[in-house]
């Protein structure tokens, strides 16, 4: 049985990712943002949200031990996370900066493992960061990793629709041609192996899509090659199957139309995303009491983070703002003489998203043109920051964002121009929607579409 215990809804764009560690839910989405909640009582812990990554985040996963969280981004690069305090411990850098689709952490943590879009694999020593060998693993996307039990193979998946088995120097094992015939989207390994009569035994599940949802058992005899043999084909879903997950006792497998999907370590939890910006919390079979353990207690709040120094407000979503970003915002905008007004009514950047014609009367401003002015600079920064209400046709495919300068590039999507330069200049000679090569690096000034967002925004 499965039950709604808790719904989430921080995040201002589609969810990518999510993980459990003994103590903390993290979600990760395409509004950049990674953000932690205690699995006490689900509140955003005081460090939440984490700001590092210039796009879209597309997958996390914490430490066996819970000590470090991991996320991997379009950017190319991976960042390591406190799990305590959210700082920034070390980033790594994809050697060809290619957006990363997937990473993971070997059980072991001796070995970080990432996945790229020009097919690419890239694998480091995780206690020193240094890169061991990237290596090309197929002619697509590499959309889903997963270690071994053991962290002595691990597993990819691509956009064509092949699995294969790598041993730890990125050598292949074996290769599953069209294990799902139109594309992987997700695999994972049970966290539990047998060893009998000298051969060892993993349980991977693997999704499409084809909308199904296969189980394998990868096994080695000793002195023999690895094998690949297909257990189940569960066929329960009539859409692309987007997610799977084992539980930590290997006993479960989970797998939906969502976009993420986590199970908790030890409670009986199960967390889901989904494209509407959403995480939902689940209890799973008893796993959850109303009296028990995930009842919020003093000694499970976990105290305010110490000495963090948080990133400029402009980084950081408009609800999550103090008062002093909003106050450094007021004199970017020339509004200096409602400095004071605000500090004197303590607010912040949720206050200021919730922001009316009416809550602004009430701050006692008398000039009807300031209190317009202020309104419309609310207005004009909220569909800036994230273009979450503006139509998808206006967001750069890249940051997500709302587009001030869009060009068509050869693909024939329009991006907003500084995000495609980057991304050309960053060696990405292929399209970032098709992953084909980009025939041209020519951009060409999509003024339609430019004024389009213009009569848009002057509606608002």
């Amino acid at each position: 049985m499965v039950s709604l215990i808790r719904a989430i809804r921080d995040h201002t764009d589609e969810i990518s990712c999510c993980a459990f560690s003994q103590s903390a839910l993290v979600t990760g989405s395409a509004d950049k943002t990674l953000r932690v909640y205690s699995t006490a009582d689900f509140k955003e812990l005081p460090f939440s949200p984490l700001t590092g990554h210039g796009y879209g985040v597309h997958r996390c996963c914490f430490s066996s031990c819970g000590s470090y969280l991991l996320s991997c981004s379009t950017d190319g690069s991976i960042i390591v996370w406190s799990s305590e305090t959210g700082e920034l411990l070390s980033a790594v850098e994809h050697p060809g900066r290619s957006p990363l689709r997937v990473c993971a952490l070997a059980p072991d943590s001796c070995l970080l493992l990432a996945g790229a879009c020009d097919g690419t694999v890239a694998l480091w020593d995780f206690p020193s960061k240094t890169l061991r060998r990237c290596a090309a693993a197929s002619e697509a996307s590499i959309v889903a990793c997963s270690f071994s039990p053991c962290s002595q193979v691990f597993v990819t998946g691509c956009t064509h629709g092949d699995l294969k088995l790598w041993d730890d120097h990125i050598s292949i094992l074996l290769a599953k041609k069209d294990a799902h015939d139109l594309g992987v989207t997700c695999c994972s390994f049970a966290p539990h192996f047998k060893i009998e009569d000298s051969c060892v035994e993993l349980r991977l599940a693997s999704c499409g899509q084809d909308s199904l949802l296969k189980i394998w058992i990868v096994s080695q005899r000793e002195g023999t090659a690895w094998t690949m043999m297909l257990l189940h084909i569960l066929t329960g879903q009539t859409a692309p199957v987007l997610s799977c997950a084992f539980s930590a006792d290997g006993e479960l497998v989970v797998s939906g139309y969502v976009t993420a999907v986590a199970l908790s370590p030890a409670f009986g939890l199960m967390a889901t995303g989904s494209m509407d910006r959403s995480v939902n919390v689940w209890k799973i079979g008893d796993g959850y009491e109303e009296t028990g353990k995930y009842c919020c207690t003093a000694e499970s709040q976990q105290a305010p983070c110490q000495g963090r120094k948080l990133p400029g407000h402009s980084r950081l979503l408009l609800a999550d703002w103090t008062e002093e970003d909003v106050q450094s915002w007021l004199c970017e905008e020339g509004l200096d003489e409602l400095v004071m007004i605000f500090k004197t009514n303590n607010i912040d950047g949720s206050e200021v998203n919730h922001m009316s014609k009416e809550t602004v009367a009430e701050l006692g401003i008398e000039s009807v043109g300031l209190r317009g002015r202020l309104l419309r600079k609310i207005e004009a920064l909220k569909a800036e920051q994230s273009g979450s209400e503006a139509p998808d046709e206006f967001l750069c495919p890249i940051t997500r964002e709302l587009m001030k300068d869009p060009v068509i590039a050869a693909d024939g999507y329009s991006y907003e121009r500084e995000s495609i330069e980057s991304w050309i200049r960053g060696k990405n000679k292929t399209s970032p929607m098709t992953n084909l090569p980009l025939r041209t690096t020519l951009l060409t000034p999509n003024r339609s579409l430019k004024m389009a967002i213009t009569r848009w925004k002057s509606s608002q």
